[in-house]
């Protein structure tokens, strides 16, 4: 690959920031920065353009904007628009089962905030309150597991006034939920603002209970590493699997993987187009106010990971969605592909999304933070009593938390000792769990997260303190100081659904607490009767280790090892009930769900098995005969296989017996045939194999070919 070393988007930024060192630096200066969030229309940004027209940026924290300033908000946005050199709008939305498949996660049609006179010809700006606050389309031909029909196909778009407006390119895009006619969610975002309407409720009458009140409400953040794969274009051209499936469905492993991990956190090289790709996302997520703060190599090679900071969820779920969309499309303009399935490879690491999760009230108080929780409500019990909720909630539904990452690609990365297996317990440390196990045996007290004193033994590094409990990267939902990290996210997912469980049981729990302190009973009993009878699910150890997997499903801990199965359980008794009482989702919607990611599952597998076949009549048989050796007759003789398989899959009667079929399709019948086509590739001479191999598509460190120019960017 011939590559320079920067962009011209990188070297324009760092001209930017060059020319402020004029003569003496500026210390500490931020006006290279200037442009962070120009492209969002929040906080000093609003501020400035609502004041034109008579009003403030504080209009905005208030929804019924949309309701009594609907124009001067549209005004406002208009001439922001324009300024920074838009004339298009849409509103953007989340349908349903895009993962893996639809770039950029959305919908959206852009429409020009023009008027044309037909009669003068003339044209001029045209945007009012009516056209910011809500739009319709056609709904029809949108995953929507049978909520609407052809006959009834109206779609119907209203903003969400949680997630701000922003701009990219000559485009605004005004995040928004999508719904049908009859008001069922047809998208992702409507269950998690109403997850987090139920959480509000009962969060805000649980802090009462315990002699807390605040003003504002109580709201969830969240935090998402994102991680990914860049690998060469030019290759990525010479798969049809990962082109058409975003994973290598065949390909013998390399010589080298990830044996001495020597990737993980290595430098960032200026000899290979990775780090100037990752520095533009960064300018591009900037510009639209997204904090992407962190940067750095993952363990496989080729892998790498960004992190933002915290903030709302309905915010970071919109944020990172563009994030992955502006991974893709910034990686080919570096001659790179990007790779956000979670298992591209076979026998490295595949990708996270790690969800950092914590709950808030608005006047600051984090309800994970013991010392902070504790002080706010000045009641030393408080946060036992939260983390007994939490508990029970993780006990009691792990099998929807286990649903949420019921991904196609998480199919091949949960207990593959990278990612936590499938099996929903919480790590909290033994230091908390001393603290609640006294709490249980009815030793009340505030908790005080203890630290250690390292000492190196050297006068150049002083003794530094550090916190009392290691991570426990095995977890699938450890307590990390604050927060919770759900670590089995997958990293192609829209994450919606997974914060909505996580509102939605907390929810539920805090509730059922507050029904009971609010009928007389004391709150730490009520505590200790809910650490008592869900103390099975915290785990302290390696869930890596086979016995202690075994252990803990003879605990009667939630394991459902079948993505498909796991997607079956959001039709449950318990489970559709749980979502109607909490208000965030109906039966009907819960049953639609269930048809649409069985479907998204078979759908996924079936391009995968197609895709097999048409590498094997193409690829792999041409370049056997060619060469004259390796397994020709059981090659031949897996296409009809695949073909049939593919045929009980249509021939199948429901979308949960069609998932059924495509699972034991991929997880059994096509492993076998890879295992063949691996050996194909392991004995054809190379100059006669005509897919890209996994030396090829994994080492840009040892492939890239530098441009001089890289040499004179050094010269003095």
């Amino acid at each position: 690959i011939k590559i320079m070393l920067f962009s011209s988007q990188a070297v324009s930024t760092l001209a930017r920031r060059a020319a402020n060192v004029s003569g003496k630096r500026s210390f500490a200066s931020l006006g290279s920065y200037e442009h962070y969030g120009q492209n969002v229309f929040t906080g000093s940004v609003a501020d400035e353009y609502l004041q034109k027209h008579g009003a403030d940026g504080s209009v905005l924290s208030d929804p019924s904007w949309t309701k009594n300033n609907a124009d001067i908000v549209a005004a406002a946005v208009l001439d922001w628009a324009v300024d920074r050199g838009a004339n298009t709008f849409c509103h953007w939305f989340q349908p349903l089962a895009a993962s893996g498949v639809r770039h950029g996660l959305t919908g959206q049609v852009q429409n020009m905030m023009m008027e044309f006179d037909r009669k003068t010809n003339d044209i001029k700006f045209d945007f009012k309150g009516k056209d910011l606050i809500k739009g319709e389309t056609d709904g029809s031909s949108y995953p929507n597991g049978g909520l609407r029909a052809t006959h009834t196909a109206g779609g119907y778009l209203a903003i969400d006034t949680s997630s701000p407006i922003f701009l990219r390119g000559d485009t605004i895009f005004i995040p928004s939920a999508f719904v049908s006619y009859y008001g069922a969610a047809l998208d992702e975002k409507t269950p998690l603002l109403r997850s987090n309407e139920a959480l509000n409720k009962e969060g805000t009458r649980l802090m009462k209970a315990l002699g807390y009140e605040f003003d504002g409400d109580i709201y969830a953040s969240i935090g998402l590493e994102q991680e990914m794969f860049l690998i060469p274009r030019d290759q990525y051209y010479r798969r049809p699997d990962i082109q058409l499936t975003g994973r290598t469905i065949m390909g013998k492993n390399a010589p080298r993987g990830q044996e001495m991990c020597d990737h993980y956190m290595a430098p960032l090289s200026t000899a290979t187009a990775a780090l100037a790709c990752m520095q533009d996302i960064q300018e591009e997520c900037w510009k639209i106010g997204i904090p992407l703060k962190t940067r750095h190599r993952e363990v496989a090679p080729n892998q790498f990971e960004f992190a933002p900071l915290f903030g709302l969820n309905t915010t970071q779920v919109d944020q990172n969605i563009m994030v992955m969309q502006i991974i893709e499309e910034v990686a080919a303009k570096h001659d790179l592909a990007a790779l956000l399935q979670e298992k591209p490879f076979n026998d490295i690491n595949g990708s996270g999304k790690h969800n950092n999760w914590s709950i808030w009230t608005e006047s600051g108080a984090n309800l994970l933070d013991p010392n902070s929780i504790n002080k706010a409500s000045g009641n030393d019990a408080s946060f036992g009593i939260i983390m007994a909720a939490i508990i029970g909630a993780v006990d009691e539904h792990g099998d929807l938390l286990r649903m949420s990452i019921a991904s196609p690609g998480n199919d091949f990365r949960l207990g593959a000792c990278e990612a936590p297996p499938a099996i929903v317990s919480t790590y909290i440390g033994e230091d908390m769990t001393s603290y609640l196990e006294s709490f249980k045996s009815g030793t009340i007290g505030a908790y005080e997260p203890g630290s250690k004193t390292i000492d190196l033994g050297s006068k150049s590094v002083l003794p530094f303190e550090v916190p009392a409990q290691d991570r426990n990267r095995t977890s699938p939902f450890p307590y990390g100081g604050g927060r919770f990290e759900f670590r089995a996210v997958g990293s192609a997912q829209n994450v919606s659904m997974v914060n909505t469980v996580l509102n939605t049981i907390t929810a539920e729990k805090f509730g059922a607490f507050a029904d009971a302190i609010e009928a007389g009973a004391d709150p730490q009993t009520v505590a200790k009767e809910a650490l008592e009878k869900h103390w099975k699910v915290i785990f302290n150890g390696d869930n890596y280790d086979e016995e202690n997997q075994k252990e803990l499903t003879e605990r009667g801990v939630w394991r459902i090892d079948s993505g498909v199965e796991a997607i079956h359980t959001l039709v449950s008794d318990k489970n559709t009930a749980l979502f109607e009482t909490m208000g965030v989702m109906k039966p009907d919607e819960c049953a639609a769900r269930e048809i649409i990611l069985h479907d998204h599952y078979s759908g996924t597998v079936e391009m995968e098995a197609l895709t097999m076949i048409d590498m094997i009549n193409q690829n792999v048989i041409p370049s056997v005969k060619s060469a004259g050796v390796g397994p020709l007759a059981d090659l031949e003789a897996a296409v009809p296989v695949l073909k049939n398989a593919v045929a009980a899959i249509h021939a199948a009667e429901t979308s949960h017996a069609k998932a059924e079929l495509a699972r034991v399709l991929r997880l059994e019948t096509m492993i076998d045939i890879r295992a063949t086509c691996d050996a194909a590739e392991e004995v054809v001479p190379a100059d006669l194999w005509t897919l890209a191999t996994y030396k090829e598509l994994l080492f840009l460190d040892q492939h890239t070919v530098s441009d001089s120019l890289l040499d004179d960017h050094y010269e003095e």
